[in-house]
């Protein structure tokens, strides 16, 4: 083709597979564009994440900004002449020489030179997308600045809404952030504009994954780990989330292929030991655990978590010495009546003994994640997330349960789930057999009303709230509640006197609702007397369960 011709038509970029450029732990290719064009032009840019430390693998919330500045470094125009010196701006009306020499910079680690070549870029040029994303970038890598790196990425994909990169970069930002329901909104369009989006898949996997859908993030790293070149914490997040599906022969495979490329991966080691453990292969358990254990290098999570394992596979001495020789045997505190052992920091089980419910169930998260067997850990979770994640609280008391299937308490957690859930019918089996092995107990015979009053079993809940009610006469709010059932019934005359005995001795703070309902109903409830409607029965009549 003509050089004139050549003038004539949009620049083109493309990968160079020759200028693959190291740049500490990271990697990405460099973009040659043809820019003999006046034309705007803009990169298509390949981009992978090479493996990247334990802090990293197990989530990207952990360590994640640092993650999202390492993904984004990309390197510059390979074709654009490099005669001038980096040190001045020079003439500096071109905006593409600007970006280059930022570019380079940026390559070199040189970040502060390269944010300062970036913004003139934009000085000279106010619509240059792919500046705004590469300052951005470096705003991430220089820390403390994520308003303006995220105000970046915003205007990146204001002006070009089509370009998937800067909304994987910007998701990645949020999720960094906390604000992983923003984030998720981002990296879906990310994925449409790219299905391949590695880092996007990736960072949404993660955030599918804490919120429980563990079914959509093994989808998603599925398709990102389709990649020849998808990094080893996409393979890495791949079999946590098999794992979390049970799918311990699919996890085994992912595993083996990251230590297959990776002998010496730590979290792969650990993941591995800890699953044949579950499926009763302790011998080749051990054979990790060992490996594992050459690779702490003084990291206590790493040691707490090796020492669980060797628990689990049978081997109690070594748990010990591991744990011991890390600091890491404390006492938790398990309930009034007693306190049990795990391993932990010190910080861990202080802060799972705290007041404060967040601190607290952090940190029980992570004694967890260091005490994978542990039933008491499992119930005191299933208590935390009862009302503010019933399905949450739910697996965790299950769990427990499967540990300890003869305690109580942790069966009594599991119906209460079951019940915050409204599973009922389940609620009730389990419930009737707590209270067979223990028929004092209260919560269990209060769960059971309440199951039994959402079926409409009215004669059967009746019986136990007039249980609770022996059991506790203090309690006003009983007698609400035996007066709707009666009022369910139809038994008229019973509600209404259960109901005065209520208002009676009713809290006008704490009962302020059911004081409302009730002064709402009694009105036509007594004229439904008056006109002999309703069923009779004998007052103190009890109904058989």
């Amino acid at each position: 083709m003509h050089q004139d011709e050549r003038n004539q038509h949009p620049r083109v970029a493309r990968v160079d597979e020759r200028a693959r450029i190291v740049f500490g732990r990271y990697y990405f290719w460099r973009v040659k564009i043809d820019t003999s064009s006046g034309v705007s032009f803009h990169a298509r840019v390949h981009l992978s994440l090479m493996s990247d430390p334990l802090r990293q693998m197990i989530s990207l919330r952990t360590g994640s900004l640092a993650i999202v500045a390492a993904v984004l470094l990309l390197c510059g125009f390979g074709n654009v002449a490099l005669a001038q010196s980096d040190d001045a701006f020079g003439e500096a009306a071109d905006p593409v020489r600007l970006f280059e020499r930022g570019q380079n910079a940026h390559a070199r680690g040189e970040l502060a030179k390269a944010l300062e070549f970036y913004e003139e870029a934009i000085k000279v040029r106010p619509e240059f997308p792919e500046a705004e994303f590469q300052r951005a970038s470096v705003l991430v890598m220089l820390g403390g600045r994520a308003v303006e790196a995220e105000s970046g990425f915003r205007r990146a994909i204001e002006l070009k809404k089509d370009w998937s990169l800067p909304y994987s970069a910007l998701g990645a930002l949020l999720a960094g952030l906390n604000r992983d329901s923003e984030a998720e909104v981002i990296l879906r369009q990310a994925i449409k504009l790219d299905a391949q989006s590695n880092l996007a898949l990736r960072v949404l996997a993660d955030i599918r994954l804490r919120a429980g859908d563990a079914k959509e993030a093994v989808k998603l790293t599925q398709l990102a780990t389709n990649d020849k070149d998808a990094p080893i914490a996409t393979w890495l997040l791949r079999a946590i989330a098999e794992r979390k599906t049970n799918d311990n022969a699919a996890a085994l495979r992912s595993l083996d292929h990251i230590l297959n490329l990776e002998p010496h991966n730590l979290f792969a080691r650990m993941e591995r030991a800890e699953i044949r453990i579950a499926i009763d292969d302790k011998q080749h358990a051990i054979e990790d655990l060992n490996a594992a254990e050459k690779l702490i290098k003084g990291d206590k999570a790493s040691s707490s978590r090796i020492a669980a394992a060797y628990e689990l596979s049978g081997k109690p001495e070594e748990a010990q010495r591991i744990a011991q020789a890390a600091g890491l045997m404390k006492t938790l505190q398990a309930a009034a009546d007693g306190a049990i052992q795990v391993i932990g920091t010190p910080e861990e089980i202080q802060a799972a003994n705290s007041d404060d419910v967040t601190s607290s169930t952090k940190a029980l998260e992570s004694l967890l994640g260091k005490n994978p067997g542990n039933a008491m850990l499992m119930a005191r979770l299933g208590a935390a997330y009862r009302t503010v994640a019933p399905a949450r609280s739910l697996d965790f008391y299950r769990r427990a349960l499967e540990v300890d299937p003869r305690n109580i308490d942790y069966a009594t957690g599991y119906s209460s789930a079951l019940v915050q859930a409204r599973r009922f019918a389940e609620a009730i089996a389990v419930l009737r057999q707590v209270i067979a092995a223990a028929p004092k107990n209260y919560a269990a015979h209060a769960n059971l009303a309440t199951a039994l009053s959402a079926l409409t079993h009215y004669p059967q809940a009746l019986a136990e709230y007039e249980w609770l009610l022996q059991a506790k006469p203090d309690l006003m709010v009983t007698h609400y509640f035996i007066a709707t059932t009666h009022d369910y019934l139809g038994e008229y005359e019973q509600a209404l006197t259960a109901y005065e005995q209520f208002l009676a001795g009713a809290d006008l703070k704490t009962n302020q609702l059911e004081i409302e309902k009730v002064n709402l109903r009694l009105p036509s409830l007594r004229r439904q007397i008056q006109l002999g409607q309703g069923v009779k029965r004998k007052s103190g009549q009890t109904r058989k369960p």
